[in-house]
């Protein structure tokens, strides 16, 4: 694996996501909320979000796949991929989402696909609310119109690993953003 490049450090994560959660903390002054992460790569920030919401806040987790042949790690990384646009659902919250503030956490913004397809099954669910917040936005891959209420970053079309985010199911732990350089 070529060296990676970092993109966002610890610390800027660190201070976004505190402006986050304060901005969320504002918006929903003293409601209760419920923090909805996507599997797998949402989870850390999920976990550093909800510690920055001074609300009542309890969290559960969703998870989606996407259809398509999946190229190899090393061909999506030097091609790209591009899902079929099917996306199912492979886990659904296990609690009641009615009449409650749901925000929906996402690691990155990327086609506009699944964050599509998770708001409708989101609003099946018929909440009093319901906000998406990504981590990431990457627009120039947008393949349907979507934007987060509430982004920490926009990046440019790289790929990227680290808080979250994964290779081949590593680096998900690497304390900031990096990027993988693609082979030439």
């Amino acid at each position: 694996m070529p060296e990676l490049k970092v993109l966002i450090s610890r610390d800027q994560i660190a201070s976004r996501v505190a402006e986050i959660g304060a901005d969320i903390t504002r918006d929903l002054s003293g409601q209760p909320v419920i923090f909805v992460g996507v599997l797998k790569g949402a989870a850390i920030f999920l976990a550093d979000l909800a510690r920055q919401v001074q609300l009542d806040a309890s969290f559960d987790f969703i998870g989606v796949s996407s259809y398509g042949n999946r190229p190899s790690p090393a061909q999506e990384l030097q091609h790209g991929w591009d899902s079929t646009g099917e996306v199912r659902l492979t886990k659904d919250v296990d609690q009641s989402m009615r009449d409650r503030n749901v925000i929906l956490v996402e690691d990155i913004l990327d086609t506009g696909l699944t964050l599509n397809f998770l708001k409708r099954v989101l609003l099946g669910h018929q909440p009093k609310s319901l906000r998406i917040v990504a981590l990431l936005d990457k627009p120039s891959r947008r393949k349907q119109p979507m934007q987060a209420d509430y982004v920490g970053f926009a990046i440019p079309d790289e790929f990227v690993v680290g808080y979250g985010l994964d290779y081949a199911e590593q680096y998900r732990n690497l304390p900031d953003i990096c990027v993988v350089p693609r082979p030439v």
